[in-house]
């Protein structure tokens, strides 16, 4: 039976040092969660060579965390009910920062699994159980400022993931991109215990759905592992993805109808009755379908086609952060006199301007000018998240953040694997077909090709070089395809942005404040 809330009287929001303590904590916290995403990345063969296996089989390292992250982000809400948020949220980082360890000291690839899924596992309710605690212990008035910061590290850090994952690889080994976490992790613990404790949120025990939560961990695990893994077994050609593909279908439809008619249901989906977080949630999902799509085949092209190394192609995709960071504070502050449609409809076209920009670029494209729409493109990334945050928490009581936006950030989750899925297995298949289409023109009857072949020699190893040249042509023009797709995606979102209804002001505004 749920207990009863607790009488106790509001605390007044903190001020000053301790409000600035609280914000650069967790922070710091949100931010090292959400970068140990990308950081592994560029570190997969160095851990794969390390542990002695394939590079295939390294990948694990990226796929274990993930499905536990996702399967813990939409119990965010019914963790910090059941053991106080402040609590949840510290116990959450200790279990990440004592498996980031456990990461750093793998001798063998079964045991580093093992430390990513239980680190995925204290990664889930993170980043939601962070947002609930900065929104309720900030001023009212200065709640939009709260937003801005905490989307500012959600977004930025997956963008230099890449760079300190390479760099920390290069000149030291692959575990201090685990070892890394440690002091900056239990600083934010410390720091959140010491000036929240006494402001622990209401703890409300309801029994353990056990049936809504063996049908969210098969579900939710089986859709995740099968879109990290869809592209490497060729997607439904393998009995393996439609089995998991099956399984996800049945078990999230139950998990659903289950949800909506249990008295006690584990995650609350009753948020998806309200209008604005439907809209909010989902123009932001399918939003980072394309957004999450760009960065993902981006530094892809750079290093296959254009012969980037992995530190160059993470400075080639850093200047998108450096417009993000200065506007995030400026649409923060000014959130409650801005009409956050028009501000996400203006991301939108941003972003589709600067995919087209991109979609234009030749195979011999300059640093300098893949450096532009890169930056550009910052812009776009605060007047997008912060204002749909914005949205989708709308009208929520303060015991419904964690929630939402444990709701929320799944959605985005999920989104970022099929985008990163969909966008790798388009530009594979349309590198192919443009690699057919010109091969077409390479034959003895071609002026153009007759003359290349006469100037490299005419023998075998000319075909070589020719082959080669249009491999590289082919998957340019496939990733010319994903950015103008891309393009188009954005475009197509802007509709759905005015279906949210205003007022969109005083998010998460708590009684007495």
């Amino acid at each position: 039976m749920a207990a009863l809330p607790d009488a106790r009287p509001a605390l007044p929001p903190l001020h000053g040092a301790p409000l600035a303590l609280l914000t650069v904590a967790i922070g710091f916290a949100t931010f090292m969660e959400v970068l140990d995403i990308t950081i592994v990345n560029v570190s997969v063969p160095h851990i794969a060579g390390s542990l002695g296996v394939s590079p295939q089989e390294g990948t694990w390292a990226i796929s274990s965390y993930s499905l536990a992250s996702a399967i813990m982000q939409p119990l965010s809400g019914w963790i910090g009910r059941q053991f106080g948020e402040v609590r949840a949220f510290c116990m959450s980082v200790f279990l990440f920062v004592l498996m980031s360890m456990f990461c750093g000291m793998a001798t063998s690839m079964p045991m580093l699994v093992v430390g990513r899924l239980l680190q995925g596992a204290g990664s889930g309710p993170m980043v939601a159980l962070s947002l609930s605690l900065l929104l309720n212990n900030y001023p009212n008035e200065k709640k939009g400022l709260a937003l801005a910061l905490w989307a500012m590290t959600v977004v930025v850090a997956p963008i230099f993931g890449p760079i300190l994952g390479g760099w920390l690889t290069d000149n030291y080994s692959w575990p201090w991109i685990f070892y890394i976490n440690a002091p900056v992790g239990l600083l934010a613990v410390i720091a959140t215990w010491l000036l929240l404790r006494h402001r622990e949120t209401t703890i409300v025990k309801t029994p353990i759905d056990k049936v809504g939560l063996v049908l969210l961990v098969v579900g939710v695990g089986c859709l995740q592992f099968m879109l990290d893994n869809g592209n490497d077994k060729d997607w439904f050609a393998s009995p393996l993805i439609i089995t998991l593909g099956v399984v996800a279908l049945v078990c999230i439809t139950f998990l659903i109808a289950w949800e909506l008619t249990d008295k006690h249901p584990i995650v609350d989906l009753s948020l998806f009755r309200k209008r604005n977080f439907v809209i909010g949630v989902g123009v932001m999902s399918v939003g980072m379908v394309g957004f999450f799509g760009i960065n993902v085949v981006y530094p892809l092209w750079l290093q296959i086609v254009l012969d980037y190394t992995a530190s160059w192609a993470g400075l080639a995709t850093a200047p998108v952060g450096i417009l993000a960071f200065v506007f995030s504070p400026l649409i923060g502050r000014n959130i409650d006199r801005l009409e956050l449609r028009s501000v996400v409809t203006a991301a939108f076209i941003i972003f589709a301007a600067t995919s087209y920009w991109f979609s234009l670029f030749p195979n011999d494209a300059s640093f300098q000018q893949l450096l532009w729409p890169r930056f550009i493109m910052g812009i776009a990334i605060p007047c997008f998240f912060i204002p749909l945050n914005q949205v989708f928490l709308s009208g929520l009581k303060p015991d419904q953040i964690a929630s939402a936006s444990g709701l929320a950030n799944f959605c985005r989750t999920i989104a970022a694997s099929i985008s990163t899925a969909v966008t790798v297995t388009v530009w594979q298949h349309r590198g192919d077909y443009h690699h057919a289409v010109l091969a077409e023109h390479l034959n003895g009857g071609s002026h153009a090709a007759h003359n290349w072949l006469q100037a490299l020699g005419g023998d075998a190893r000319a075909w070589e070089i020719i082959d080669t040249l249009v491999t590289r042509q082919s998957l340019t023009l496939a990733v010319n395809d994903v950015f103008l797709g891309c393009a188009i995606l954005f475009v197509a979102m802007i509709p759905l942005v005015w279906l949210a209804r205003p007022p969109f002001g005083n998010v998460a505004a708590t009684p007495g404040h």
